[in-house]
């Protein structure tokens, strides 16, 4: 993962991880994230960083571009689904700051093609 992104990269970035370990203690009931979990965290954190939006991108879920592979992508849900509504508990104010990224706007790309 680089460390000189944008805040708002970083956010999006920081938010996955939590979400992911939540997810794999309470589920795979593992203390360190399983391999499988580290893989997909590894994988997001990859199209994170050749999104073409950015700083100016909106949550992954809301994004007219869908670089999530099929798999990955059904993996991702499946984790979005359980942690989503537990984040709140734990982390109330990483929770509120990724729903106010959702609401942005449609993104615009930085790169031009």
């Amino acid at each position: 993962m680089t460390t000189d992104k944008h805040p708002r990269m970083k956010r999006e970035s920081d938010t996955l991880t939590v979400l992911v370990r939540l997810y794999c203690h309470d589920v795979h009931r593992s203390d360190d994230m399983c391999s499988k979990c580290q893989e997909l965290l590894e994988y997001a954190w990859t199209r994170l960083d050749k999104c073409p939006y950015q700083e100016g991108k909106t949550t992954c879920a809301k994004c007219p571009v869908h670089c999530y592979n099929p798999e990955m992508r059904d993996r991702i849900r499946i984790i979005m689904r359980y942690s989503g509504p537990r984040i709140l508990l734990r982390n109330p104010i990483q929770a509120i700051t990724h729903m106010i990224d959702g609401l942005r706007e449609k993104p615009v790309s930085r790169n031009k093609n």
